[in-house]
């Protein structure tokens, strides 16, 4: 991050089925070395399986996950006079989607379902109904952010 310029944002092309931005964004950090074919199909199956369980519109449902995992409030350590104090800051949009694209990749692969598909699945549709690990670690970097509230003044 430089210190002097604004960093300027690549534009990333939406992708071929959903024609979405966020979907092309979410299976580029899906994505592991390389192997973006590999991460369309955990995506779009993925997708399928929603579209089965969900009984709704896959995109709907991914969307509200998105929406349902997105931080308001994060904490930022800061020095102050020799003591480090964890400063609740807001967290801009961007930082936001990354966060939750993030969040919600990391916990579907932590779940214990055989496939990556069925993990992806049922982490968004966990996420939609505001349930799940990404759902626990946003409301826990929120509590963070809450606790450290006396130190507000401290943001610069």
């Amino acid at each position: 991050m430089p210190r002097r310029r604004v960093v300027v944002r690549r534009k990333v092309d939406a992708d071929a089925i959903f024609n979405s931005v966020l979907v092309a964004k979410f299976i580029n950090s899906l994505m592991r070395q390389g192997k973006k074919t590999v991460a369309e199909r955990i995506f779009y199956d993925a997708m399928e399986l929603v579209k089965k369980r969900a009984n709704d519109d896959p995109l709907k449902v991914f969307k509200k996950a998105m929406e349902n995992v997105k931080p308001i409030l994060e904490v930022k350590t800061r020095r102050v006079g020799g003591a480090n104090y964890q400063v609740p800051v807001e967290v801009n949009r961007n930082r936001q989607q990354s966060l939750s694209i993030r969040w919600l990749i990391l916990y579907a692969r932590d779940r214990a379902e055989k496939s990556m598909e069925e993990r992806l699945a049922n982490e968004l549709i966990d996420a939609s109904n505001s349930r799940g690990g990404a759902i626990k670690k946003k409301e826990d970097v929120h509590r963070m952010a809450e606790a450290n509230k006396a130190f507000a003044h401290y943001r610069w």
